[in-house]
């Protein structure tokens, strides 16, 4: 005999036996987790390992071991699995913490296994499976109740503060908390059958937004690479049409990868790792490695209201006697009547623990529910009825308190009425067994308001400051959530009924959207388009909420922001997930958002100026037909003069506001300090080119730098024909690294200017960091160039006074120009633009 058919025997849910669940469990029946994580190891993977940029240096790798390049290969490929490392570490530690954070909160269930009551965890149900309802139980299957009735908190399915009471045959969601009452509750949709995982899987779906800085980056990016691929494809072709060795290719293909500012793309991984680091331990997870720059964007944030703007508990305002009794009679009463009911709610938890009494003996009672909108208790003495003023008011004679009512509803307040039987110990039910209410006298009206997030208030304020526009999204009762917002510091709160939305098309609703605050009766899929018309509108939006209901338009916003507390939905969709329930953590993320676009900035100033100037120089020298200016081994001198000033200048990075014109900003720093600095260089490539080919024609050269050539190019002179040419080559190239690597170190005395000597290209901070930055970096430069060993690795020749007297008057000369071209704005006199505003 099953135990479906022993239920029907007896009319009592017995549940299922072990083995049944066993082998409904093993049909796949079971109920699956929906506290896990969607974020799968494989999948931060993936998504950091396939980005745009590591993409770039892997097809780099893969071209250059197709060339020989061994060591270039493993620099490209090693450094693209280095940044893809750390940005999959950042999301894998975020991973990790918030699996941490849910299994301590994860809870259990009571099941009715083999005629018993079993504690099991979710995973563990089945369908079938009949589970006890009791107050404090967040649900996690869909099923009727069974016997009983449940009052159960919806708000993070629906955004409805409201509880609703729920008997036999009606349904009890998952994702929902039963906050009163009990009962029993069949397990009939379990697993991905269920409410809140069918709504998951709507918002687990893969997008992954790039920040504006990010598109505008990745544009400068593939700008480059078509550069380099058209500047190097007719380079590539010239050698070969001029009989060039396999071996001359192969370098010159190298240098042209180096084009490539590989180091840009660590520099913007290890940005955000540093910047998600920092917000983590201010209370803000950060998920997806770019959402800590991305929050510094928002210019408009929508929040639910219920379990973000409120912690989802009422409060005690105040207590209004009415008639001849007195505070402490009517608090004593309200205390006892709210520490005695048998089936505690929201509304009784708030009057116990604001109202200290001691319970009372209980002769009968009848629970809340939200058709009846009352509740009552009959004890030895007197019987207590306590609900909506609209119910309990007809039932009393005399006069009635409607002006108190309706001013403290106006501030969003819910309004109670204590009233008392006029007949002592009244019965509380007809005779029909129905309940029934008792001609009452009316003793107290009680005014409960939402609890307000404590930081909330101070949030909002510096919201405004910054000029964030925030919209509220709820599922309550539009008035009731624009007193709250109200209360909370919003001001003009228009409310908004969000009943009319689907019948609006997208421009009637971006109208409605951009003119509204405060929107109520908001069901899940018009939360999300409500974000939608936002981004069409323009607009970068972060969706603060906590709830399954909001999970779509948390997938939506640009950014999405969830709270601990809140549903396992929420927090795995969001990007950054507040730890502690604080909105006063995004101030701080968004200060270190910022910090990381400056840094990044700074970095793609650098960078970009090497980039642009190397290519301008092999452009230049090769249309002179002067030999290559570059061999591989010399871009190693990148690391003093563009990695490590790099390095360092993003970790000096201050929050500023994000440059909405960052691509003509670069623009105007990069174009004239690469066209002056590889003028500069290519002049003193040529002159020393000239100057060491014709002194090797004149045969006037001394023995001692004859064999020091020799060592150099490899060749004998007198016996190698082209022994001239590589010599004047390799001599050239010196002259041309010394002179661009102290241009490029100098060049961070314009971009962040120590004194106001140097504040031709932007103001004066008052940092003298910069300063000292870029004399130790001419001292390991020069210290590096002067040694026979680094100056052997980096290809170049040893110290030389012809190098010197030549790159030292040019450096003078191009520091000079630099700075009047900055300070007079020459690119933009020459291109006819302005400024831009701001």
């Amino acid at each position: 005999m099953t135990s479906q058919t022993r239920a029907a025997e007896t009319g009592a849910p017995v549940g299922l036996t072990s083995s049944e669940a066993a082998a409904r469990r093993a049909r796949g029946e079971g109920n699956v987790s929906v506290t896990g994580t969607s974020r799968t190891y494989a999948r931060i993977l993936r998504t950091n390992v396939f980005s745009f940029y590591i993409m770039i240096l892997f097809t780099i790798g893969v071209a250059l071991l197709a060339l020989g390049r061994w060591s270039d290969a493993l620099i490209s490929v090693g450094l693209g699995v280095i940044t893809a490392g750390i940005s999959a570490a950042q999301e894998i530690r975020a991973k990790r913490q918030l699996d941490r954070l849910q299994l301590l909160a994860r809870g259990t269930v009571v099941v009715v296994r083999d005629g018993r009551e079993t504690e099991v965890p979710p995973e563990a149900v089945v369908r079938g499976d009949v589970l006890a309802v009791r107050p404090g139980d967040q649900l996690v299957v869909d099923g009727p109740v069974l016997t009983g009735r449940v009052e159960v908190d919806e708000s993070l399915l629906t955004g409805e503060s409201e509880a609703q009471v729920r008997g036999p045959g009606a349904d009890l969601l998952s994702g929902s908390h039963c906050v009163g009452g009990g009962g029993t509750q069949l397990a009939r949709d379990v697993g991905p059958a269920s409410y809140a995982n069918r709504l998951t899987a709507q918002a687990r779906r893969d997008s992954t937004d790039s920040t504006p800085l990010q598109q505008r980056i990745s544009f400068v990016i593939r700008l480059t690479m078509v550069l380099v691929v058209l500047m190097g494809g007719a380079i590539l072709a010239q050698t070969v049409l001029e009989g060039y060795s396999l071996l001359r290719v192969v370098q010159t293909s190298a240098v042209l990868s180096g084009l490539v500012p590989y180091g840009l793309f660590f520099m913007i991984a290890l940005s955000y790792t540093v910047g998600a680091v920092s917000s983590s331990r201010e209370g803000a997870l950060v998920q997806r490695v770019n959402a800590v720059e991305s929050v510094s964007n928002v210019d408009v944030v929508c929040t639910d209201k219920t379990g973000t703007l409120t912690t989802g508990r009422l409060t005690v305002t105040e207590v209004l006697p009415l008639g001849a009794h007195t505070l402490d009679d009517v608090t004593a009463a309200l205390g006892a009547v709210a520490r005695s009911t048998g089936a505690p709610n929201l509304t009784s938890a708030a009057l116990a623990a604001h109202l200290p009494a001691e319970p009372v003996p209980v002769v009968e009672e009848v629970a809340f529910t939200s058709s009846r909108r009352w509740s009552a208790l009959r004890t030895r003495d007197d019987t207590w009825v306590l609900g909506a003023p609209e119910v309990l008011v007809p039932a009393a004679p005399g006069p009635h308190p409607d002006v108190d009512v309706r001013s403290r509803t106006a501030q969003g307040l819910r309004v109670l009425v204590l009233g008392r039987a006029t007949t002592p110990g009244a019965p509380l039910r007809g005779a029909d067994e129905r309940p029934a209410l008792p001609e009452l006298e009316l003793v107290a009206l009680v005014a409960l308001a939402d609890e307000l997030r404590p930081d909330v208030p101070e949030t909002l304020a510096r919201f405004a400051a910054e000029g964030i526009e925030l919209k509220v999204l709820s599922g309550d009762d539009p008035d009731t959530v624009a007193a709250l917002a109200t209360r909370a510091g919003l001001p003009d709160a228009v409310p908004v009924h969000a009943g009319h939305l689907d019948q609006l098309s997208d421009a009637e609703l971006d109208g409605v959207v951009a003119g509204g605050t405060v929107f109520g009766r908001v069901a899940p899929e018009q939360k999300e388009r409500i974000v939608t018309s936002l981004r069409r509108q323009g607009r970068y939006v972060a969706m603060v909420g906590d709830g399954v209901n909001d999970a779509l338009a948390l997938k939506a916003a640009q950014v999405g922001v969830a709270m601990r507390s809140g549903s396992a939905v929420a927090r795995d969709v969001a990007d950054i997930v507040l730890t502690d329930d604080s909105l006063a953590a995004l101030a701080p993320a968004r200060r270190t958002g910022r910090r990381i676009i400056d840094g990044i900035t700074t970095s793609a100033q650098v960078f970009l100026a090497r980039v642009a100037t190397q290519g301008l120089v092999i452009v230049v020298v090769t249309m002179l037909g002067l030999g290559f200016p570059y061999s591989p081994a010399q871009g190693g001198l990148t690391l003093f003069t563009v990695g490590l000033p790099s390095l360092v200048l993003t970790a000096w990075a201050r929050p500023t506001a994000p440059d909405p014109h960052v691509l003509r900003t670069l623009a105007r720093f990069v174009i004239p300090a690469a066209v002056l600095t590889a003028a500069g260089g290519a002049t003193v490539y040529a002159v020393l080119y000239t100057e060491v080919a014709g002194g090797f024609a004149s045969s006037r050269v001394p023995a001692q730098v004859i064999a020091d050539f020799e060592r150099y190019t490899g060749l004998t002179y007198g016996v190698d024909g082209d022994f001239a040419a590589a010599a004047a080559t390799i001599g050239a190239q010196t002259g041309l690294s010394t002179f661009v690597s102290l241009a490029s170190v100098l060049l961070v005395l314009y971009l962040k200017p120590p004194a106001r000597l140097f504040a031709a290209w932007t103001a004066y901070t008052g940092d003298r960091r910069p300063a000292w930055l870029v004399l130790g970096l001419l001292v390991v430069l020069v210290a590096a160039l002067v040694t026979p060993v680094t100056s052997d690795l980096f290809g170049l020749t040893g110290a030389a006074p012809p190098v010197y007297t030549t790159v030292l008057p040019a450096l003078v000369v191009w520091f000079g120009a630099l700075g009047l071209a900055y300070r007079l704005r020459l690119m933009d006199r020459l291109l006819g633009l302005r400024e831009p505003a701001g």
